[in-house]
């Protein structure tokens, strides 16, 4: 898959319905992707600690879950910084893995 632009769409700051990071606006976020996808854009970019780690599931369930996976780019962060022990690496890692997103690293 190739990077269609330069321009790539953060995940950082999310529509939410409340005071609650996690409490996505769907609705609007679908209309938010659309826009994007339509516009001829491909590049996703997100992170493990966005929206109290809830993140990624929003990115699966407004891009992955409704675009061809190959369609689309998606980069995500490694949260070293917030690493309590080295045991946390592996259960992170299996919560990005289903995404398939392209995970860099550093700090």
């Amino acid at each position: 898959m190739a990077l269609k632009s330069k321009l790539g769409f953060g995940m950082m700051r999310l529509p939410v319905k409340s005071d609650d990071p996690t409490d996505f606006d769907y609705e609007q976020l679908f209309r938010m992707v659309d826009t994007y996808i339509k516009a001829g854009y491909n590049y996703f970019d997100t992170s493990f600690v966005y929206h109290n780690g809830k993140s990624e599931e929003a990115v699966r369930k407004a891009v992955i879950e409704r675009y061809p996976r190959e369609s689309v780019l998606i980069a995500t962060k490694f949260p070293t910084f917030n690493l309590k022990s080295e045991e946390a690496i592996g259960p992170i890692f299996a919560q990005l893995l289903p995404l398939k997103c392209l995970i860099l690293t550093g700090e």
